[in-house]
């Protein structure tokens, strides 16, 4: 495995290539970060493997069994294994949901069990995520990325291949498909996981949608597309429970789908994962799992929860209150590593009022014997050091099989004091529809739009910097005048230095390859990773040439980038609909700029022809009277003076 170590920079240089981020909200602000990736390997033995597979089929059937008779028959309640507190007090408790049976009864169809070894070689489950669980994006394109970047390392050793992971989601909604088309629904492109949303999307050949893009008629579910409204059978949704329809919980949500929970309740949908999921990933509820799997499967578990106590209990409570200081105390209502507190960092005041609080509102926490689990090797400069480390495992339950992905996401911490692991805290498949919502329509248009105008002012920019080396002026009054920017600059050099990379400006470059790029994150399962890197290459590169003392170089690349994208652009994408319109943006830009500069102004009458020639293949609808200018000048040969047609182009579509 040391070839792989070797190449550690290399793969995580194509994970910067693939936009592979993750998001984090910081004093208010979104920032994106790249995912770091540590290139030593955790090596899980096959004979291990097997019995983590085994116990992870074992807990999450338990679970789904338990989920189908909490909002059923209840038969746990009334024979005294879980008491009734410990569900109808639940936060992740949904009485919308009492009576309803999910599609094939599964309620968490993908499920994140999160495992950590203990130094005495014991797994231990430390937690159950079935509402939401994130992460399965980052080790299958990474796995992709290490094979790329260190062949041998897979053609030497004997590794399992992970990446049937869209394969086996697009199976898990196929199996549970109502009749229709599969969705990822997603809150939107400032959501901290949405490269996962775009990216698990184009991988299992599913659509990717926003609250905009879908609505409810006569409880069925509805996609919107340019080709007409389509019916939804299967609905991945990465937005929490509370904000999923509007009508059924949170009236204020604004991300949401009015009457969802209409269309679900008639059965004409499939929700993956389920509504009222979060009762049994409750903290509290965690320590009756293995209870759950002796009263529903007659079977011992395979694996053991960490030692818990539940101050609920009154014999708990009392040895929680006695060894409070060894003990870890979790808040059963935080997540995301939120809300865990480890007895032996607190002051005798902080562990007296926490005695209080404990005493007040035994059912609100958990506590559990700290398990010294083992330390892996991670690569911290130009040293090895070990750190703490769990693994998150992923579980799918269809209508006929419940199945373990092959693989997992492994989180370690940088700090080598801390226990707490929490990213919170600090090839291509076939069968992509041909389908285009109204949104993506606008963003499709604006990311040819902005790819086009980058590319031809940067053009363009490049000669006025010859200019200013051969000590001549640069004329950049006039050319703001014909841009309509202000014209705010000191002199030629303040120009052509600001006018590429000032971020503060929206009229800059810099600024036009930001959009285009945003633009181009939000498409991700319609243009492809691979097709999104030569954006993503382009922004590193326009970066670079903003902190360099001669950017020539690295703008040379951003042309060439772009050129790339062109060219995967038009040999990867499988929507006609999105070639074409995309299409038409970029050709709507680049005849936009011939008229105000005059640039390259011999080939107007040929872009104008390849304008209408593509706008027929859409169904953008034009304005007529620009459509109308437009064909008077290309069709018929009148004279049409340049301002009227520039404002005829620009004109030529309200997105």
């Amino acid at each position: 495995m040391n070839d792989l170590i070797r190449h550690e920079q290399q793969i995580n240089q194509q994970l910067a290539r693939y936009g592979v981020k993750f998001g984090i909200y910081k004093n208010g602000e979104f920032q994106e970060r790249l995912f770091p990736f540590d290139a030593i390997p955790r090596v899980i033995t096959a004979q291990e493997w097997s019995s983590l597979e085994r116990g992870l089929i074992q807990r999450v059937n338990a679970l789904n069994l338990f989920l189908r008779d909490v909002y059923g028959d209840k038969r746990i309640i009334a024979d005294g294994v879980v008491p009734e507190d410990f569900v109808y007090r639940s936060p992740g408790y949904l009485p919308q949901c009492e009576g309803i049976l999910p599609v094939k009864g599964v309620y968490s169809h993908i499920s994140g069990i999160d495992l950590v070894k203990g130094k005495d070689g014991v797994w231990y489950i430390l937690e159950d995520n079935l509402r939401i669980p994130s992460g399965a994006s980052y080790p299958l394109i990474a796995r992709a990325l290490c094979r790329r970047c260190s062949p041998d390392t897979f053609r030497h050793n004997d590794v399992l291949d992970n990446r049937d992971y869209g394969q086996l989601l697009r199976r898990t909604m196929d199996s549970v498909n109502t009749g229709g088309i599969n969705v990822v629904f997603t809150p939107g492109r400032y959501n901290a996981a949405y490269f996962e949303h775009s990216y698990l999307a184009e991988q299992a050949g599913a659509v990717l949608a926003e609250a905009g893009d879908l609505y409810v008629r006569d409880s069925v579910l509805y996609f919107r597309s340019t080709k007409g409204d389509q019916r939804v059978g299967a609905l991945y949704r990465r937005v929490s429970d509370e904000y999923m329809d509007p009508l059924a919980f949170v009236p204020e949500s604004l991300i949401g789908i009015p009457n969802l929970m209409a269309a679900y309740r008639a059965g004409n949908v499939a929700v993956m994962n389920a509504f009222g999921n979060g009762v049994a990933d409750d903290k509290g509820i965690y320590y009756f799992v293995p209870k759950m799997i002796r009263y529903y499967l007659k079977e011992e578990p395979v694996l053991c929860n960490a030692p818990t106590y539940l101050p609920f209990y009154e014999e708990d409570r009392k040895y929680v209150l006695e060894h409070m200081d060894t003990l870890v105390i979790k808040d059963v209502a935080e997540a995301g590593g939120y809300g865990v507190v480890f007895g032996n960092k607190l002051t005798s005041q902080q562990l007296a009022d926490l005695r209080e609080t404990i005493l007040a509102q035994p059912r609100r926490f958990i506590a559990q014997e700290v398990i010294d689990f083992q330390d892996l090797p991670i690569v911290e400069g130009e040293t090895q050091v070990e750190r703490k480390a769990d693994l998150r495992a992923f579980v799918l339950s269809g209508g006929e099989e419940t199945r373990v992905w092959s693989s997992g996401l492994t989180r370690f911490s940088r700090n080598p004091d801390s226990f707490i692991v929490n990213s919170s805290q600090g090839g291509r498949l076939q069968g992509h529809m041909d389908t285009v919502t109204l949104s993506k329509q606008n963003r499709l248009f604006w990311l040819g739009r902005y790819a086009e105008r980058v590319y031809t002012t940067t053009q363009y920019m490049m000669k006025q910097y010859d200019r200013l080396i051969d000590g001549k002026t640069v004329d950049y009054q006039t050319f703001c005048a014909k841009m309509g920017i202000p014209c705010d600059y000191k002199d030629g050099d303040d120009f052509c230095r600001r006018y590429f990379f000032d971020t503060l400006s929206p009229c800059s470059i810099q600024s036009s390859v930001e959009a285009m790029l945003g633009n181009g994150m939000v498409l991700r399962e319609t243009i492809t990773s691979a097709t999104l890197a030569y954006l993503q290459m382009a922004h590193s590169a326009m970066d670079l040439a903003s902190r360099s003392d001669s950017p020539g170089v690295e703008l040379q690349w951003v042309l060439d980038d772009i050129m790339a994208f062109r060219g995967s652009f038009d040999d990867s994408v499988e929507v006609e609909a999105a070639r074409n319109i995309t299409k038409v943006g970029a050709l709507v830009e680049r005849i936009s700029l011939m008229l105000r500069l005059g640039w390259q102004a011999e080939r107007l009458e040929l872009e104008l022809q390849k304008l209408l020639n593509r706008l027929y293949k859409t169904d953008l609808p034009p304005e007529k009277d620009a459509l109308e200018v437009i064909a008077r000048r290309t069709v018929q040969g009148e004279q049409v003076d340049s301002v009227t047609l520039l404002h005829s182009v620009e004109g030529l579509f309200r997105v």
